[in-house]
């Protein structure tokens, strides 16, 4: 997790399907793939590897959390 300064400067992007609610936004920085909230924006983010993003995100499409509430 970053508890450093907002990273303000970044392209965020959130999901199409997002009301405008308290949403998942993503912003890559550097070697880094950041993960915050859109109804908070200066919060806290978390920082993962492109390579664990990636993994992350096939796992999604091949629905490896699927059997999770939603």
């Amino acid at each position: 997790m970053n508890n450093g300064p907002p990273h303000t400067s970044l392209t965020w992007r959130t999901a199409f399907s997002c009301n405008g609610g308290a949403c998942v936004q993503v912003a890559a920085s550097g070697r880094s793939v950041l993960i915050g909230s859109s109804r908070k924006p200066g919060s806290p983010v978390l920082a993962y590897t492109r390579e664990k993003w990636r993994e992350f995100v096939t796992g999604v499409k091949k629905g490896d959390f699927d059997h999770l509430p939603s």
